[in-house]
């Protein structure tokens, strides 16, 4: 039987399939952990031990230590995590992505699962149309790993026989038969067959399938599995080449883990596989060495194949964990932390690119908005020093306030963009959808803030201009109403730090309605003055716009509380506080 085009893409439809079914099941275990994820990254900063459990812990959770180790570089990049915290989070996360290796090997060649996986299909897919979130999620997981193991018995189905096409046969025997020499050349195979996934798990699930087919040689399966410990450390350091320099060493850390890990076994491998063999000779029912490649011993091939996969992680961890500090420094020399402020105002969430998790990925936006907020306290104490401060310099706090503009409407931007990237990854939870769309008006808000405190800072440039100057009741004034905006504005950023429901709104519309009572006094003391002739109508001008921006500063100051806290009622508090 010839193998044609049509039956090569079936075998890349199956492929499909299966990392199909890998990505709901995945996406569906995550949205089960939910806010436990979030909970066990949280233990991530203790020690190196705690660290390598969390990572372990997240990965058996995901089923991907892809997310979890670009989650840890996202997570380096936010600040949220240490560079040396980081390590045992990439350490625990190589030694959990041999699971799936496992749950391939064992439900997938040991026995018939496909018509188990139908089943749970048959039974969870109705229940994807609950409007319960739980079952929903639940349904979605167990979908995804019925689809999963479909996918598998389809490659399994569509990889051509060997003995039905021994042009194959001759072809793959031309790479394996110059001994070692062909071992690290599938580690290279390995690595390239990964980054083609982009799943070290589907490359490695491949390599089963290829090893239980008779395509390839135990010894050649474990030089492909060396390979894809290399590939998926790939991903996590494309993720952190918009990172700063901290993400970058986390994930260049992990590189050099893993290749240190590679080189190492390689020149042991042989013992290892033999070692391997002997376990698993001693464990099976009938003994037959996977060495040769006997059809009897496929089945065992593929879970020695998982033994050693878990095996080389476990040692390697355990040879490397305390050579760690120096892999450390060596990383640091290679990037070096040049210092500066040049990156003070990029993204520093979630430059490292989208969690897998909904929930995640608007936690990491919400971080990016509370920088946003620092940027607003900046611009209002240069503003304040701008104002009232004889002895500082205009022209430096003037180019701050406008790098400042700039920052924000380039976190506008991009925060928005990730925002709608989210929304259109997958189906939410109606409350996920509508945290997206608070931040959405949030970050509005905030950059209209930003934007009046420029043009403050122009107005008093033109009352510099106009040689002219406001009577001291008039600077008291408008000192006493930035003093009260000032503690509006730190209300707001302790309440845009807090969960939607554990925000309180009583004291930040207290406070507004005291900017707003402020500005209305001061208006009118203002007219008085005017009509006094107590400074000039240019100097009564500008004092008049810049009494009106401060306050509706303090308007857009309660928006983002609302938004922050899930609850606008503009029309209620607008009523009641002006």
């Amino acid at each position: 039987m010839t193998y044609n085009l049509f039956d090569f893409l079936q075998l890349i439809g199956s492929l499909g399939i299966f990392i199909f079914g890998m990505k709901i099941f995945s996406e569906g275990l995550q949205k089960i952990a939910g806010n436990r994820l979030k909970d066990i990254l949280g233990g991530m900063t203790r020690n190196r031990l705690t660290g390598l459990l969390t990572g372990f812990g997240t990965t058996a959770i995901t089923q991907s230590s892809t997310t979890t180790t670009v989650m840890t570089v996202s997570f380096v990049n936010a600040g949220l995590l240490t560079f040396i915290q980081s390590t045992g989070v990439i350490m625990g996360a190589n030694i959990g992505t041999t699971i799936t290796a496992w749950l391939v090997a064992l439900f997938g060649f040991k026995f018939q699962i496909t018509p188990i996986a139908l089943a749970v299909i048959g039974i969870f897919f109705v229940f994807l149309f609950s409007k319960n979130p739980r079952w929903r999620n639940i349904a979605e997981a167990m979908v995804g790993f019925g689809i999963l193991f479909i996918g598998l018995n389809f490659i399994k189905d569509g990889v051509p026989d060997i003995n039905s096409n021994p042009e194959i046969f001759a072809f793959l025997d031309v790479f394996t038969d110059y001994g070692y020499l062909s071992l690290i050349l599938f580690v290279f195979v390995g690595t390239l067959l990964t980054l083609l996934t982009q799943s070290s798990s589907a490359a490695t699930a491949i390599t089963l399938v290829m090893l239980f087919e008779g395509w390839i040689s135990f010894p050649v399966a474990a030089a492909m599995v060396l390979g894809e410990n290399v590939g998926t450390t790939v991903t996590a350091n494309i993720a952190a080449l918009v990172g700063n320099v901290h993400a970058k060493r986390a994930a260049r850390f992990h590189f050099f883990f893993n290749i240190i890990g590679v080189i190492w076994m390689m020149i042991l491998i042989y013992p290892m596989l033999h070692l391997i063999d002997q376990v698993v000779q001693f464990f099976s029912e009938n003994p037959i060495s996977v060495m040769g490649g006997e059809v009897e011993s496929r089945a065992n091939a593929t879970l020695a194949l998982s033994l050693f996969h878990t095996t080389f992680n476990v040692l390697n961890v355990i040879l490397l964990f305390a050579f760690v500090p120096l892999l450390v420094r060596f990383v640091e020399y290679l990037q070096p932390d040049k210092g500066g402020k040049s990156d003070e105002f990029h993204l520093r969430h979630i430059s490292g690119g989208m969690m897998t998790s909904p929930l995640l990925s608007i936690e990491q936006a919400q971080k990016e908005v509370q920088q946003f907020v620092d940027i607003i306290k900046k611009m209002h104490s240069s503003i304040t020093e701008l104002l009232f401060d004889p002895n500082a310099d205009q022209e430096t706090l003037k180019k701050k306030l406008k790098k400042h503009e700039q920052a924000t409407d380039q976190l506008e931007v991009e925060i928005s963009d990730y925002l709608v990237r989210i929304s259109e990854r997958s189906s939410m939870e109606h409350d996920l959808t509508d945290r997206i769309r608070y931040l959405q008006i949030m970050i509005n808000d905030l950059e209209r803030i930003a934007d009046i405190y420029y043009q403050i800072a122009k107005q008093a440039d033109r009352l510099h201009e106009y040689h002219s100057s406001w009577p001291e009741e008039a600077m008291q004034e408008i000192r006493t109403l930035t003093d009260a905006l000032g503690d509006t504005i730190e209300n707001m950023g302790a309440n845009v730090a807090k969960a939607p429901q554990d925000i309180k709104l009583e004291e930040a519309i207290a406070l507004e309605k005291k900017v707003n009572k402020l500005r209305n006094r001061f208006r009118d003391n203002h007219y008085s003055r005017l009509e006094n002739g107590n400074y000039s109508p240019r100097a009564g001008v500008v004092f008049i716009d810049v009494l009106n921006r401060l306050e509706r500063i303090g308007d857009h100051v309660i928006n983002v509380n609302e938004s922050a806290s899930g609850n606008r009622m503009d029309g209620k508090r607008t009523v009641e506080s002006k």
